[in-house]
């Protein structure tokens, strides 16, 4: 009789294993539970690399949540200068899974290193990595990632329209000449005169292609600033990644020298908060470029299996770009800005790319 109740316990045991086995089976493992725990992600940075205020920060920040999300793994590499890019790119693609050029200078160098690497994913920050006569995506392993920067300029255009009381604003370029800023330049303008077409716009570059100093150079934007707000403008955007911060140390010193508060516009981040507290509350809004989330997602599809090569663009209704509210100084106008925006999505408003 003992025997026989020891083996219906040992039956009963056996049975609920195998139904709790079965509603383990049910699960699906999703990437939250670490299903990315083994990938390898190797960062290479522009120039700048990170502390740049800009879209090398914001990479990281993507990076930094599947960190938390994925359990994955990542090295960083900051090339020495141009010529080494590619290099760079095949160094990554050595230890790493996936491998992020972050900035459109690496897109000669992943064509070259993406068929050497096939098991290798590849994403090239603003460049759609498709080729140039037929369309198609250079590489099965490579993504491009990139942003409707002139429809976030648009939002930061008609802000500045809508705070001027000079009826004069300015933008300063970091580089003329790869056709990427130059679409902030479009933007920007045209978002300014969409409210008032008098409002004149003045326009500086700090360096041309293949000069990239002036992503890297707050001295010069900060006499260029200093003399659009000497000539009348009060408000004075900036896409020109670190060189930014001269822009808006010129604001704070204008507004100090004359009395009269004068404004700076922060790009890709929400630069009030990344700028030094003394300047803070010269940051109108910030023209916000989601590389965070760009390079987040891509990490997403390789853990999920779902990897698609070729452009992948980020605008307005993917809410890759936008506008930040930090500080409070657009909130009263924030119900014109947010029409302006829904009047880009419904395609109502088609925001151009070029200047003019």
């Amino acid at each position: 009789m003992r025997t026989k109740k020891w083996t219906l316990l040992l039956a009963l045991v056996a049975i609920f294993s195998l139904i709790a086995a079965a509603c383990g089976d049910d699960d699906t493992t999703s990437a939250d539970d670490g299903a990315g725990s083994d990938l390898t992600v190797g960062v290479t940075y522009d120039l700048l690399g990170r502390g740049d205020q800009s879209f090398n920060d914001a990479a990281y920040a993507g990076v930094d949540k599947a960190k938390t999300d994925f359990g994955i793994t990542a090295t960083e590499v900051t090339p020495v200068d141009a010529s080494s890019r590619a290099s760079d790119l095949q160094l990554q693609a050595e230890s790493s899974d996936v491998v992020l050029g972050i900035g459109y200078s690496f897109r000669d160098g992943a064509i070259a290193v993406a068929p050497e690497n096939p098991d290798v994913t590849f994403g090239i920050i603003d460049d759609s990595m498709l080729d140039y006569v037929t369309g198609e995506p250079v590489a099965p392993n490579v993504a491009g990632l990139v942003f409707s920067e002139e429809q976030g300029s648009y939002l930061v255009g008609v802000a500045a329209a809508l705070k001027t009381t000079t009826k004069k604003v300015g933008f300063i370029g970091g580089q003329s000449g790869a056709g990427l800023i130059e679409k902030f330049e479009a933007g920007f303008t045209a978002g300014v005169h969409s409210v008032d077409p008098s409002i004149t716009v003045v326009v500086a570059y700090i360096s041309e292609f293949p000069d990239f100093t002036g992503y890297e150079s707050p001295d010069r934007a900060k006499e260029i600033a200093s003399a659009m707000y000497g000539e009348g403008a009060d408000i004075v955007y900036a896409a020109a990644g670190l060189s930014g911060s001269g822009m808006f140390q010129a604001a704070a010193d204008t507004t100090t020298a004359t009395g009269t508060k004068v404004w700076g516009i922060g790009v890709d981040s929400d630069q009030y908060n990344t700028v030094d507290s003394a300047v803070k509350e010269y940051v109108l809004t910030s023209m916000i470029k989601r590389v965070d989330v760009a390079v987040y997602n891509l990490i997403k599809s390789v853990v999920d299996g779902n990897f698609t090569p070729g452009e992948v663009r980020y605008d307005l209704a993917a809410d890759g770009v936008g506008y930040s509210t930090s500080g409070g100084f657009v909130d009263d106008i924030v119900d014109q800005l947010e029409a302006a925006k829904a009047a880009i999505i419904s395609g109502e408003v088609v925001v151009p790319t070029t200047p003019g």
